[in-house]
């Protein structure tokens, strides 16, 4: 069901993102590795560029023109966008073992407004742009990322503000675009997940992004009726994934 179809993830240099667009190329999806770290993006597009046609675009998420470029620069080479997946953002990695974030009195502005550009911001801005380009084809799945950072001293709560507000913000945009057959949902990956970049001690002790199996795949065929939920990925299928505590 998705073959040719083009699929942008942002920060698919590595992780997570990267993970997801393996899964996509292998559906023979046409995948473009969005990334800041145009390296990365050059490597991550080339790997899986074996698979399936692939494209390499540099986008700092944080910046609304930098993303409508690149979102331009999609729509130029392909003529269309069938799956948008905002995934970039910046993790505290808590359970890493690694020296933990500032506290909220010792944070600094800047510091926060990283992490709220990088994770709210960087949803915003590519929903945004991709929208209007799905309403016109009257079609097209928007995956955002939640994650749980646990209520834990040392920035979690900043993640958390990000995160939450990503959940709510993708149930607004559900409706505001279900006339356009467009499906918005959330994708939580449940557990710590230890990238590329962890500590060894991290990468022994945790999973890794391979635990989330098909789960954007399944995410990005999901029909419109689901849209505005959160899902999560178990035992082969994805599962509606209920607000928690903690």
């Amino acid at each position: 069901m998705l073959q040719d179809k083009v699929v942008v993830i942002t920060g698919s240099g590595q992780g997570i993102g990267k993970h997801a667009a393996k899964t996509f190329a292998q559906e023979k999806a046409k995948v473009v590795i969005a990334d800041f770290n145009a390296d990365l993006a050059k490597r991550t597009a080339a790997e899986i560029g074996q698979t399936t046609e692939s494209m390499a675009a540099v986008a700092d998420v944080r910046n609304e023109d930098s993303v409508k470029s690149m979102i331009d620069e999609v729509m130029n080479r392909f003529g269309q966008i069938d799956v948008m997946m905002n995934n970039a953002a910046i993790v505290p990695h808590f359970a890493w073992n690694i020296p933990r974030w500032p506290l909220i009195a010792d944070m600094s502005t800047e510091f926060w407004d990283r992490v709220l550009k990088t994770n709210l911001y960087g949803t915003f801005f590519g929903t945004k742009h991709v929208i209007p380009h799905m309403a016109k084809r009257k079609s097209g799945h928007i995956i955002n990322l939640y994650g749980g950072g646990g209520v834990r001293p040392g920035g979690a709560g900043t993640y958390m503000v990000t995160k939450d507000g990503i959940r709510t913000f993708s149930r607004y945009v559900a409706e505001e675009v279900r006339g356009s057959n467009i499906c918005v949902v959330t994708f939580s990956p449940r557990v710590p997940i230890a990238t590329e970049t962890a500590p060894e001690e991290a990468l022994r002790r945790l999973p890794g992004p391979e635990i989330l199996g098909q789960g954007f795949v399944l995410c990005a065929q999901l029909p419109i009726e689901q849209s505005g939920k959160c899902f999560a990925y178990e035992d082969g299928k994805l599962v509606n994934e209920l607000p928690r505590e903690g």
